[in-house]
């Protein structure tokens, strides 16, 4: 069975799961359409803000996508969730990131 079709199904079972949501993004995105992964992402970052590496892929596909302006902001935002979760590794990603835009 291939990995979507496997995550489509446990997320019929658990429709609040941030990780499945994550991993239907990031797949969105590894088979070339950054445009549904981006909108996957977004809506992530709206119904689980606290789940910390949405933020840094998100910033990384607008980036991406030329939108250095949004990239920088949704990173900025990504970097203080990550701070209130403790996260200083993924802070200090999202901070090098934003050193490159």
């Amino acid at each position: 069975m291939p990995r979507r079709h496997q995550l489509l199904e446990l997320l019929q079972s658990d429709p609040h799961d941030p990780f499945l949501h994550y991993a239907l993004a990031l797949d969105d995105i590894a088979s070339g359409n950054d445009t549904a992964g981006l909108e996957r992402l977004t809506q992530l970052t709206e119904n689980h803000p606290d789940y910390v590496p949405t933020w840094f892929q998100r910033g990384q596909v607008l980036a991406r996508l030329g939108d250095h302006e949004s990239a920088r902001k949704v990173l900025q935002q990504g970097v203080q969730v990550a701070l209130k979760a403790g996260d200083h590794h993924a802070a200090a990603e999202m901070n090098g990131l934003i050193e490159t835009l």
